[in-house]
C-alpha cells in the first residue's frame, strides 16, 4: 500500500475559535538539550525526505547580541544552505530576528514591516534559527504561515519546513512523549497551511511501528479517531485509506492477521469511527487468515495420510471450524459496515472478499450466492472462480447449487467446458461422490473430452472401493464400457476386474 497526501482539518473545521495573529503560545522545539544545533530528519526514510535535508544542520552561536549573530561554517544544509549564505545576510535578518526574539509585536506585523528587506534565502533561515533545540518553535510556525498567506511557499521553502517538522514529530516519538503532544503537532503544522505531498499520520505510524512501539502507533490512531481529525480531504470517497486502514496493513504485513481484523472492529465497537476502507483492509486480513488455516489443514492431512501424524480427533476438527466460524462473523459484520458507511462503488469490492472467505473456508452455496451477488452489481466474476465454486459445491454435494453453475458451461466455448467439467469431476472425487464423478467422466466422453489420466484412475479406483464395500458393479461397469469404446481403458483389463469382483461377490453370498 502506498502511502496518499491526507490533509488536517483547518481549526475552523475542529469547531475552534481560534486566531494564530490573536493567541500566541511558546511551542519549543521538543529537546531538553541546551545545544543550539538541529538534526533534520536524521535517519528517515529517503522515500519522505528530499536528499538535501536528511543529515543536515544548522548550528548558530549563542551571542551577547543578537546583531551579532552569524552562521558558522558548520552550516550543512547541502545544496539550499551554503558557506556563502554568511556573506549574504543582510542586517535586515538580524533586525528581524532579534524583534522576533523579543515578541513585542506579532511575526506577522515585523515581517511585514521588514518584506522589501528580506530575501528568500534570509526568511528560509528565519525558519531554520526557530527551528533549532529550546528555540521558540512556536514562531517558525508563524513565519510560514506568513510566507504562506503571501504566496512566497516555493519549493525549496516548504521541503525545508516539512523536513523540520518531520524532524521534531521524530524527536517527540524517540523521547517517548506522550501520542497526545505528537497529534497537537501535527494540528500544529496542519493550522499553519503545512500540507506535504505524503500523509504526516502514515509517517508517524511508520515511525511508531519501525522503533518497535507497536502499541504507542495503536494508541496514536485511536488519538486521531477520538479527536476526529480529518486524514483524506482530497480523497472524498476513501480509496486512499487512512490511519485504522494504514496500521492493519502494517500488521498484516508481519502475518498478524488476526490482530489486524480485532484492530479495526474494536475501534469501531469502542465508539470510533474508522475509515471505510479499513474495513475492507481487515475483510483482506480475514481472507488471508482463513487462507493459512487452510493450508495448515492440508498439511496436516497429508501427513496423516502419510503416517507422521495420528488423524485429527473430533475435538480438533470442532475447535478448527470454531475458529472459521469467528472468522467468517467478523468478515460478514465488517461487509455490513461498508455497505453502511460506504457508497455503492465498494460494494463489489464487499461481495468479492465475502466469495474469498467463503472458498477459504470450504462453504459452498455462500460462494455461490456471492458470485451472483457481483454479477448483479455489474461486477463478472473471473471464470476460475465459477470453477473453483463449482468444485467446492460438488465436494458438498450441493446438488442445487451445482446445478445452477452448470448452465453457464452449456453456452461456454469448447475449452472452457472442459476446463468446467474437470473442476466438476474434482470436486466430486474431493468429495468421495464416486458414481456422480464415474457420471461427469461418461458426460464428458459424449462431449468430446478426455478426462485426465489421474482423474480417471481416481474414479476407478474410488468404484472399485465400492464394489468391496455395497457389491455394486453398475456405474462401475457403465464406466468401463465408456472407457473402453473411447480406448482408454484395455478390454482384458475390464473383463479381469469383473471377473474378480463377480466371483469376490459370489463367495460373500
Amino acid at each position: 500500500m502506498a502511502s496518499s497526501a491526507h490533509g488536517i482539518a483547518p481549526l475552523a473545521d475542529l469547531g475552534l475559535m481560534f486566531s494564530l495573529s490573536l493567541r500566541r503560545r511558546r511551542f519549543c522545539s521538543p529537546s531538553f538539550s541546551p545545544t543550539l544545533s538541529i538534526k533534520l530528519c536524521h535517519g528517515v526514510s529517503s522515500k519522505v525526505f528530499p536528499n538535501k535535508y536528511r543529515n543536515s544542520a544548522l548550528v548558530v552561536s549563542k551571542p551577547s547580541s543578537v546583531r551579532r549573530l552569524r552562521v558558522s561554517k558548520s552550516v550543512e544544509l547541502d545544496h539550499f544552505l551554503t558557506s556563502d549564505d554568511e556573506d549574504e545576510m543582510s542586517e535586515g535578518f538580524f533586525e528581524a530576528i532579534e524583534e522576533l526574539e523579543r515578541m513585542a509585536r506579532e511575526p506577522s506585523d515585523i515581517l511585514e514591516d521588514m518584506n522589501d528587506r528580506l530575501s528568500a534565502r534570509e526568511l528560509q533561515l528565519v525558519l531554520v534559527y526557530f527551528s533549532q533545540d529550546g528555540r521558540d518553535s512556536w514562531c517558525a510556525l508563524e513565519v510560514f504561515d506568513w510566507l504562506r498567506k503571501e504566496n512566497r511557499v516555493d519549493k525549496d521553502t516548504m521541503e525545508l519546513m516539512v523536513a523540520i517538522m518531520c524532524g521534531w514529530v521524530k524527536k517527540l516519538i524517540q523521547e517517548t512523549r506522550g501520542v497526545g503532544d505528537v497529534v497537537d503537532l501535527l494540528v500544529d503544522m496542519d493550522c499553519v497551511g503545512l500540507r506535504p505531498s505524503f500523509s504526516m499520520i502514515e509517517n508517524v505510524i511508520s515511525l511508531y511501528w519501525e522503533m518497535g512501539e507497536k502499541e504507542r502507533a495503536v494508541l496514536f490512531v485511536e488519538e486521531i479517531l477520538r479527536r476526529r481529525i480529518p486524514y483524506a480531504e482530497d480523497d472524498p470517497e476513501g480509496k486512499n485509506g487512512g490511519p485504522t486502514g494504514y496500521l492493519a496493513w502494517k500488521m498484516m504485513v508481519e502475518g498478524d492477521y488476526r490482530g489486524a481484523v480485532r484492530l479495526v472492529i474494536n475501534f469501531r465497537e469502542s465508539g470510533l469511527k474508522p475509515e471505510v476502507y479499513s474495513y475492507l483492509i481487515a475483510m483482506t486480513a480475514v481472507v488471508k487468515e482463513l487462507n493459512e488455516v487452510a493450508k495448515a489443514l492440508r498439511k496436516l492431512k497429508s501427513y496423516s495420510r502419510t503416517g507422521l501424524i495420528a488423524e485429527l480427533d473430533l475435538g480438533d476438527v470442532e475447535l478448527v471450524e470454531k475458529y472459521q466460524s469467528d472468522l467468517i462473523v467478523d468478515g460478514v459484520c465488517l461487509s455490513n459496515w461498508v455497505i453502511l458507511d460506504g457508497n455503492p462503488s465498494q460494494y463489489g469490492v464487499v461481495h468479492e472478499r465475502l466469495l474469498a472467505m467463503y472458498i477459504c473456508a470450504g462453504r459452498g452455496r455462500e460462494a455461490e450466492k456471492q458470485l451472483w451477488e457481483m454479477r448483479l452489481l455489474g461486477k463478472e466474476p473471473d471464470e476460475d472462480l465459477y470453477n473453483i465454486v463449482l468444485a467446492i459445491c460438488a465436494s458438498q454435494k450441493e446438488a442445487g447449487a451445482t446445478e445452477r453453475l452448470l448452465t453457464r458451461v452449456e453456452v461456454s466455448s469448447s475449452l472452457q467446458k472442459k476446463k468446467s467439467l474437470s473442476w466438476l469431476l474434482r470436486g466430486y472425487i474431493k468429495g468421495g461422490h464416486f458414481n456422480e464423478a464415474a457420471e461427469t467422466v461418461m458426460k464428458m466422453l459424449e462431449s468430446g473430452f478426455c478426462p485426465e489420466y489421474l482423474d480417471r484412475e481416481a474414479v476407478i479406483q474410488g468404484l472399485r472401493n465400492r464394489i468391496q464395500q455395497f457389491g455394486n458393479l453398475d456405474t462401475y461397469l457403465k464406466l468401463c464400457k465408456a472407457l473402453t469404446d473411447a480406448n482408454l481403458i484395455e478390454p482384458c483389463l475390464v473383463y479381469l476386474h469383473i471377473r474378480k469382483y463377480k466371483l469376490w461377490i459370489v463367495n460373500m453370498l
